[in-house]
């Protein structure tokens, strides 16, 4: 095995001890008067054209950079001995020898990048070559230092495998190989090699001081293919570049920076691409001036070198490097197309056909239906399906029982509609439930009813048939293309209600739980000998109570000889006694025990959800936690609740399905009940519901159809319609709640099937994947409410506070991202603390404002509107968001709107930006240079090599006391420490 390898390490660095050890001396005097007459081409010129050139292959891979240094191990001979890798950030091997140090953005002194340029002007480029069949040159290297420089570079390879024998215990649990010191490359390709992705290629960097050199040997070399060098990389993957830098004694310490310095250049975004596509050298050095032009400069004295900047929460883009100039002024509107809207794919298209929409919904849908079962099969499609449930359970409890005080048949239709829903709608991740307007709608309908004497069930019926049909004709004509004029200011504006809706609805279970048991305000610990609490007989004639039979204790058999005193409360209550005290009415303990629950459930589920970000326990764990957060929050605050032994107030199911009133069967008659002009006049409310039904679904289906979610597998709008409008005249033939699609838990969802990249570089965060699509988690979360009424002796344990957290937690979860949300905390922020977002770059401030007040006036509205007698219009003033946001266009400018009401996620939006700058300086620069130089290759790369070598490069014996900070890997506003760059 050894002479394998050793034959490959010969074969591909054979090529070095023939390498010029001299610069190379490009008499530009001799050329300058041949090529004065053709205009200079600047390195930015030049970067743009190596960038632009158009390259049918695959992008270049990841890269991970590794520097070697050629040192002597515990006394003994030479050897190559990993001390840094690179592969977004900088990681070193500490002074102990037994750890790596954390990720951290690597800084440079300017001193080690001149000379590297000087380097790479003077030394050996050879670019493309085979790795394995390199070409003999005609060398300057006399014979015995051609001997000397293979015996050093085919020294042995030690890589940082040492481990200490005292572990973390975030260590303790990793499956690491017994045998680590034997196989270190198996013990790697389990750790680090998750970090890179499967084409990833390496970049080495070996570098070191020996006796027998007089002047530096450098060489710079792409190989033609990646080649596997035996144990030269640390871990198992192709070498495509290497840098050697061999010099005499005495200056170790500046080849160390000088490797440091080209190990960052190669970990840079546009070095990384510019050394993938560089034709010559002339490349590489155009490639070093632009990095020289973007570093940040840290002069000395103002800064502590040896601090280690942490690395930025999001890198900034590398599109703009690519400008290398002033931007354009923007003329245009901000991308918005004039205010916002979305875009008008097949989706949303009107093909004035019948049931066209609906067609073209299945057919889209169609050949992804298997994949939206195997796609489920992931272990966080198991902490969805948990929370999801408990939500749903919750809101069905809660939301669910307007039609009668028992929950039996809540969950029937709950688990009925929600399954078939999923399982054959266009956008599965929706998950249907009662939600708050239609509940207002319903409470208006049951007290219309109940003052006018109608059949409340009956009437109900009829209108949702009549609504049901009103949705099918909807879904007939394509109508769901009106979904395109929802703007931002519609969407955020509905589901800023219903998050309020769930937040207003959890705080006002937990005050009516306080009514319940109030807490004593007026306790007075000096007076503790006089409260108390006794039972004494009542004033209830049990005579005429046994034959009442609406009394409550006409059941009970008349006391007999007892003692009223000595009677337990319950006791008390049962026989018509009366409970008299200053005590009785108050039990502090359990209200209290109740908020604690209600408000750690909720701070618990928020700082759990967010600790994949913290810096506790491996990846895999963290993700873990974080998956599983409002589960283990459940989990743990029941234990809290169950060891401290407050009777606080508990889920309560039922144990058997059965009609929910005892006097009806399981389907509504249609007639009887009623005149007969009501059937027909039931179309009135039913319009107004059909208005509430299609906001109300619409709405949810745009915001969990947005671009930001990055779904692959198309929407079905009009196909999602259909299933709510046949659901509906089920629910309304049954006596069930109308079901429909519920905005905060289906954002819940959403959020909780989030996947983000498994192989980030140290240091680097996450990158947002998309979301987990498929149909298995929705069908599982219905089945088990469906189920509950067998899982009441469990479920009987949860308390309700500890579901009221859970609720808080999805109103203010859903709030997160919400442009509305951030322009409100505006109101209250100083300019300087004002985040870098795109509209405050474009939009003035008063007109940031106004856009706000008009859009909290409008809520505001719908509030009230809810809340008062007037609510049977709600639905219409739902619609009216749209009418007031067209009225805007009057009183806003369409440049405004396009950065204030574009629902283009606002990260997208910078983005945007960018590459409209990016293409108007190209469409200025790159193709006024080709059309100049395109007819003559040869005086283009003539042109090119002159302007480049005419750049000065100061001499490698300079000293110069400042450091550098790699573009695209810092932040000016860093917490970690103050820089004032020059």
């Amino acid at each position: 095995m050894l002479v394998v390898q050793s034959t490959k390490l010969i074969q591909v660095f054979g090529f070095f001890v023939v390498i010029a050890m001299t610069a190379v001396n490009w008499e530009l005097k001799n050329l300058m008067g041949i090529i004065v007459f053709f205009p200079a081409v600047s390195p930015a010129e030049r970067i743009r054209f190596i960038l632009g050139e158009e390259d049918d292959g695959p992008p270049p891979p990841q890269l991970f950079t590794e520097l070697d240094e050629l040192l002597s191990v515990d006394g003994q001979e030479l050897e190559w001995k990993e001390t840094s890798r690179w592969i977004k950030f900088e990681e070193k091997v500490e002074k102990g020898g037994e750890r790596w140090s954390k990720p951290h953005v690597a800084t440079l002194s300017l001193h080690s990048l001149m000379e590297l340029k000087a380097f790479i002007e003077k030394g050996t480029v050879k670019l493309d070559m085979e790795g394995t069949t390199l070409p003999q040159l005609s060398g300057q290297l006399k014979a015995s230092l051609k001997e000397k420089v293979m015996y050093t570079l085919l020294r042995k390879h030690r890589h940082q495998t040492k481990k200490s024998n005292f572990r973390s215990l975030a260590d303790i649990g990793k499956s690491v190989s017994s045998a680590s010191s034997l196989h270190p490359q198996s013990v790697l390709k389990n750790k680090f090699m998750k970090k890179l992705p499967r084409d990833a290629e390496a970049s080495n960097v070996l570098v070191g001081e020996v006796d027998f050199l007089e002047a530096p040997f450098v060489a710079f070399v792409r190989l033609q293919q990646a080649v596997m060098l035996g144990a030269l990389t640390e871990v198992p993957v192709p070498t495509r570049f290497l840098f050697i830098l061999l010099g005499p004694k005495g200056k170790a310490k500046s080849y160390r920076e000088v490797g440091r310095a080209i190990a960052t250049l190669m970990s840079d975004e546009v070095f990384h691409d510019i050394a993938y596509k560089a034709k010559d050298r002339q490349d590489l050095l155009a490639g070093i001036d632009e990095f020289l032009d973007e570093v940040i400069v840290l002069p000395p004295g103002e800064w502590d070198p040896d601090i280690r900047i942490e690395p930025p929460k999001s890198l900034p883009s590398s599109d703009k490097r690519s400008m290398n100039g002033d931007t354009p002024h923007d003329t245009g509107n901000g991308g918005g197309g004039g205010g916002g809207g979305h875009e008008v794919g097949e989706e949303l298209q009107w093909t004035k056909k019948f049931c066209g929409g609906l067609v073209l919904d299945v057919k889209r849908k169609l050949p992804f239906f298997a994949s939206d079962f195997v796609d489920a099969l992931h272990i966080q499609s198991l902490s969805a399906i948990l929370f999801i449930y408990l939500g749903t359970v919750t809101n069905a409890i809660t939301f669910g029982g307007l039609l009668g005080d028992a929950t039996e048949n809540i969950f029937l239709g709950t688990a009925l509609a929600g399954a078939l829903f999923c399982l054959l709608a266009g956008q599965p991740l929706t998950i249907l439930s009662s939600t708050g307007p239609v509940l207002v709608f319903e409470r208006l309908l049951f007290t219309f009813s109940r003052d006018n004497d109608f059949d409340y069930l009956e009437f109900r019926l009829w209108i949702g048939l009549w609504s049901g049909i009103f949705c099918l004709v909807l879904v007939a004509t394509d109508a769901s293309f009106l979904v395109q004029y929802f703007t931002r200011f519609t969407e955020e504006g509905f589901s800023a209600l219903i998050s309020f809706i769930f937040i207003y609805d959890a705080f006002k279970k937990m005050i009516k739980l306080a009514h319940h048991n109030p807490i004593n305000t007026n306790f007075n610990s000096d007076l503790v000998t006089q409260y108390d609490c006794r039972c004494i007989p009542g004033t209830i004639n049990f005579t005429e109570a046994f034959f009442n039979k609406s009394n409550a204790v006409s059941r009970l058999p008349q006391p007999v000889n007892i003692t009223w005193a000595s009677l337990t409360k319950h006791e008390c209550e049962k026989f018509g006694g009366q409970l008299v005290g200053e005590v009785c009415e108050f039990v502090p303990d359990i209200t209290l025990m109740s908020f604690i629950l209600f408000f750690g459930t909720y701070t618990c589920s928020m700082g759990l959800k967010t600790f994949k970000t913290s810096r506790f326990f491996p990846t895999t764990v963290r993700k873990l936690i974080s998956d599983f957060a409002i589960i283990f929050t459940i989990l743990l605050f029941c234990g809290v609740d169950a060891l401290v032994g407050v009777n606080t107030p508990k889920l309560i199911v039922p144990s058997e399905f059965k009609p929910t009133s005892p006097h009806r069967g399981w389907f509504i008659a249609p007639f009887g009940g009623n005149p007969w002009w009501v059937y027909l006049a039931a179309a009135l409310p039913a319009l107004l519901v059909t208005i509430l039904i299609f906001m109300d679904q619409q709405i949810t289906a745009v915001i969990i159809n947005r671009k930001e979610h990055k779904l692959k597998k198309g929407a079905g709008y009009h196909l999602d319609l259909f299933w709510v409008a046949i659901l509906m005249i089920v629910c309304s033939f049954m006596g069930l709640p109308w079901y429909v699609a519920a905005t905060v838990i289906s954002i819940a969802h959403i959020d909780s099937l989030k996947m983000e990249t498994q192989t980030s570089a140290p240091g680097e965060q996450p990158k947002f994947l998309g979301v987990r699509e498929q149909r298995v988690t929705g069908i599982c979360v219905f089945l088990l409410t469906g189920l509950s009424v067998f899982m009441a002796p469990i479920l009987k344990f949860i308390p309700m506070p500890v579901l009221y957290g859970v609720f808080l937690y999805m109103g203010v979860a859903s709030l997160k991202g919400v442009q509305f949300m951030d322009r409100l905390q505006l109101l209250l922020m100083p300019a300087k603390h004002q985040p870098d977002l795109i509209y405050l770059r474009h939009v003035p401030q008063r007109r940031i404002h106004l856009f706000t007040f008009i859009q909290a006036l409008c809520l505001a509205l719908l509030w009230i509107l809810k809340s008062t007698v007037a609510a049977i219009v709600f639905p219409v003033m739902i619609l009216a968001l749209v009418a007031v946001r067209k009225a805007m266009d009057y009183v806003f400018s369409q440049h405004d709107l396009g950065y204030l009401d574009d629902v283009i996620p606002e990260k997208d939006k910078k983005k945007k930006e960018d590459e409209k700058k990016k293409k108007n300086k190209k469409k200025g620069s790159i193709d006024s240079e080709m059309e100049f130089v395109s007819d003559n290759l040869l005086v283009r790369r003539n042109v090119l090599s002159w302007s480049s070598s005419i750049r000065s490069s100061p001499s490698t014996k300079q000293s110069v006391s400042v450091n550098v900070v790699a573009p695209s890997s810092h932040s000016l506003t860093t917490p970690t420490m103050t820089i004032f760059p020059l």
